[in-house]
């Protein structure tokens, strides 16, 4: 493992932060949420201090995705009660995917460390039986299979639930839904493929 002695106070701070968002919601932040949390406005100032990390070994980063930074030397099995609930996912139009901190216990139903849930908000997987309000289980990785129903994450940051079609230049997200229409895009992240829904009856 690397030596955080060896960073500056402020290389650590940034280290300590992406780690916990890495830890919390399962991806670690962007620039622009980095240099908003320490008041750095240039996005060189950041960068300095993130190449300077990935010199050292604690980090890596991906190429042409902005929330593609993960750590390099280490692993965070939760040991923990339920899964975490990591926010809600849209099943809908594309928008910010917005963290949260909490738990939901499911039992040993799916009782793995590599596992999140979220809840969906909106009816775009309606045709899959996966409703507004109801909780999917995901697991954790980053590739899928054409057709799995996936956690997709734009380089602009935005989040949606849907299925997976890489294209030859682009990716569709899939709705199940016939009333709406796929979305393209150029880039996109895997963060999980859904395993399980939990329906919230009403």
């Amino acid at each position: 493992m690397a030596n955080l002695d060896s960073l500056t106070s402020r290389q650590k701070e940034v280290y300590e932060f992406i780690r916990e968002k890495i830890r919390t919601r399962g991806y670690g932040p962007t620039v622009r949420e980095i240099g908003t949390h320490f008041k750095i406005s240039s996005p060189n100032g950041v960068m300095c201090h993130l190449k300077a990390l990935e010199k050292k070994g604690l980090i890596a980063r991906e190429a042409n995705m902005s929330r593609a930074i993960t750590l390099a030397t280490e692993s965070f099995a939760e040991q923990r009660a339920g899964l975490p609930l990591r926010g809600r996912i849209a099943a809908g139009m594309l928008h910010e995917a917005v963290e949260q901190n909490e738990t939901i216990d499911f039992g040993g139903l799916f009782d793995s460390d590599d596992m999140f849930v979220l809840e969906v908000t909106g009816d775009s997987m309606i045709e899959d039986h996966i409703s507004d309000g109801d909780y999917v289980v995901i697991r954790k990785q980053e590739t899928a299979h054409k057709g799995d129903i996936v956690v997709a994450l734009t380089d602009e940051n935005e989040a949606t639930l849907k299925r997976w079609y890489p294209e030859a230049d682009r990716i569709r997200l899939e709705p199940a839904n016939s009333n709406m229409k796929p979305i393209y895009v150029k880039n996109a992240k895997v963060l999980g493929v859904c395993v399980g829904v939990v329906r919230k009856l009403s």
